[in-house]
């Protein structure tokens, strides 16, 4: 034994491994909580600004803001650099841009016209630094407004004429003339199991399943799932790269779901999820007082 090992009594551990030990017992995996501009806004007349949700964040110690696209007043330079700026300066990070597009039609030119909008989403989050887009299927169009989606659990007709295999290989080709371009920019594709094609489980991994490229992943809305939603959550768990996490203070707008964020938190554990979990609060309380007590709930559930 030689006098080091004599002094620190570690001869038969080696420094490194002794840190290395130690640091493996002190750091535990933990998810970072993000918060959706949408919860401070939900559809009104006036938007609320994307600027004062980055500084609602910093003044919580939220580390992420998932940015509502149809809530940005403008989509130029130099908005987009204002942006981008104010989050830096605020410690927040940009971690998802939410975007709509539908390529659930029958008429080629205009799905073409959405993968060229889905392209410039792409383009607008690289510029902002953001490394994922939440990406929808698009639905039938056969319900009268969403409302009346709303009212039949969202579940709609197929349009009359075509199948709902038409509308998966519509879906799957439109996503894959996206892949390139997200992949050059350095975007991951988020698809929601949002209305649609990708209300149930099993529609979702369809296409993800399809397509099998790693800048396609899985969307998790926790509350989107309106029946039983746990097992169906456990369902697309191993392939999420995101998670939007709701939660109904104040009774739901269409419906409220009274969901258990402990159990979630397992399941996303199980499948060694490390990613954001970003709150959408979309109950009628004020978001003032309801966006920090969903903010501490989902602490106390995911640690």
């Amino acid at each position: 034994m030689n006098r080091r090992e004599f002094l620190t009594g570690t001869a038969a551990l080696p420094l490194t491994g002794c840190i290395t030990s130690t640091l493996a017992q002190a750091v535990k995996p933990r998810v970072k909580l993000a918060i959706a501009s949408y919860s401070y806004w939900h559809f009104d007349p006036i938007k609320y600004p994307i600027k004062k949700v980055i500084d609602h964040a910093a003044e919580m110690g939220v580390e992420g803001v998932d940015v509502l696209k149809v809530q940005m007043p403008s989509v130029s330079p130099a908005y987009l650099r204002g942006l981008k700026r104010h989050a830096l300066v605020n410690g927040v990070d940009l971690v998802c841009l939410s975007v709509h597009q539908d390529f659930v039609d029958p008429d080629r030119a205009k799905r073409t016209q959405q993968i060229g909008e889905t392209l410039r989403y792409i383009d607008i989050a690289h510029e902002l630094g953001i490394p994922c887009i939440r990406l929808n299927t698009g639905r039938w169009g056969t319900s009268r407004n969403f409302d009346e989606l709303m009212a039949n659990r969202g579940i709609e007709p197929v349009l009359p004429g075509h199948t709902e295999d038409e509308g998966f290989k519509w879906c799957i080709e439109s996503i894959e003339k996206c892949l390139d371009h997200a992949e050059k920019k350095g975007v991951v594709l988020a698809l929601e199991n949002h209305w649609g094609l990708s209300r149930t489980p099993e529609g979702l991994l369809r296409i993800v399943n399809a397509i099998k490229s790693p800048w396609l992943g899985v969307l998790m809305d926790t509350g989107n799932f309106l029946e039983d939603p746990y097992p169906k959550l456990e369902q697309i768990a191993p392939q999420t790269v995101f998670v939007q996490a709701k939660t109904y203070y104040g009774g739901g707008k269409w419906y409220t779901l009274d969901l258990d964020y402990k159990r979630i938190a397992k399941i996303l554990r199980k499948v060694k999820y490390r990613g954001y979990i970003s709150l959408e609060f979309e109950g009628n309380e004020d978001a003032k007082t309801a966006v920090p007590k969903s903010l501490e709930m989902l602490r106390k559930a995911f640690g």
